[in-house]
């Protein structure tokens, strides 16, 4: 039986809205790649990111380029070399891994050569908003042990005061989303320092990040838009002490699994993220994050219903994938 491959946009709502320090949205739009092979199926899901010039059009035009090579027999392997990392890249990467387990009968945590799968707990994300909103919805996941807080714009010290007092058990991550500048990052990060916050994502634009090699760190600092792929890790050196590793930024499980590797070797800190998607999206990040120091997995949680069969959460905690949905 031939290769079949299937692109297909899904869109799905968000439960309220979903606001950063760039925008909001109300639904996660996702591309999904199928490939069926002598009644075999293998998915992987996809999260454009304008951020990064995708968009939902360009995507699928980026995975249809690779119609003819799969069909030829081309592998994860030969994908770097047929198209560039992104989301592009991971749907069909996750998609032929997926594949394989189908096919082997094995999972891609065993073809992979983890040890055996165990649940992780994930942060929940507080999205932006004035100081006082924030600390209200702080505040309803107040028994959670790691909450992410979306922060990025004018008096963040206050909001990081806000959402610490709200819920002084949690663990608490600040994402600045690149919307801070080199005249109040001093300020803002002895304000999170102040507050016990325990980690700071991407507080600086990509590229415009120099300031963070000549000023003390007194909470750890993440890379998130500043760190894509393995071959970023050399220049972020002096600047993060942790990056932020997801499926949609390095093209996929392949790659993200060298990265984890090269991030050890030199030092940092990881963090296992995601776009807003569905459990399809969230499946494959699972693995990489087995090791990982801070886990943020909860895209399917921010979703007014998630994909069926879905991660399994129980409050943080979510389980490894089942076969049904994806490895």
């Amino acid at each position: 039986m031939a290769l079949k491959m299937e692109i297909t946009v899904e869109r799905w709502p968000i439960a309220g809205t979903f606001t950063i320090s760039r925008g909001s949205k109300t639904e996660a739009a996702v591309v999904v790649f199928t490939l069926t092979d002598s009644g075999f199926l293998g998915r992987g899901e996809c999260v454009p990111y304008a951020r990064y010039g995708e968009s939902l059009d360009s995507v699928c035009a980026e995975i249809e380029k690779l119609r003819d090579a799969l069909a030829d027999g081309a592998t994860r392997d030969d994908l770097p070399g047929l198209i560039g990392a992104g989301a592009a890249r991971n749907a069909v990467d996750c998609a032929l891994w997926d594949l394989e387990a189908k096919r082997t009968g094995r999972s891609v945590s065993d073809i992979v050569g983890l040890p055996r799968l165990h649940e992780l707990s994930t942060a929940v994300t507080v999205s932006f908003g004035d100081a006082q909103a924030m600390a209200a919805s702080t505040k309803g996941f107040a028994n959670r042990p790691l909450i992410k807080v979306k922060v990025g714009g004018e008096n963040d010290a206050e909001r990081i005061r806000a959402v610490a007092e709200a819920a002084p058990a949690s663990r608490i991550i600040i994402d600045a989303n690149e919307g801070w500048n080199d005249d109040n990052i001093v300020e803002n990060m002895l304000a999170a320092a102040k507050a016990g916050v325990v980690l700071i994502e991407q507080p600086l634009p990509a590229g415009k990040d120099e300031i963070l090699a000549k000023i003390p760190h007194p909470v750890p600092i993440c890379a998130d838009e500043s760190a894509h792929g393995t071959d970023d890790l050399h220049t972020l050196l002096g600047r993060y002490d942790s990056i932020n590793i997801k499926l949609d930024k390095t093209g996929g499980l392949t790659e993200a699994l060298r990265m984890q590797k090269r991030a050890r070797e030199l030092g940092f800190g990881i963090m296992v993220g995601c776009m807003v998607g569905t459990s399809l999206a969230m499946a494959p990040a699972v693995l990489v994050a087995q090791d990982a120091d801070f886990v943020d997995l909860d895209g399917p949680l921010i979703l007014r219903e998630d994909r069926k069969p879905g991660l399994v959460f129980e409050g943080s905690r979510v389980s490894p994938p089942q076969p049904e949905l994806w490895g």
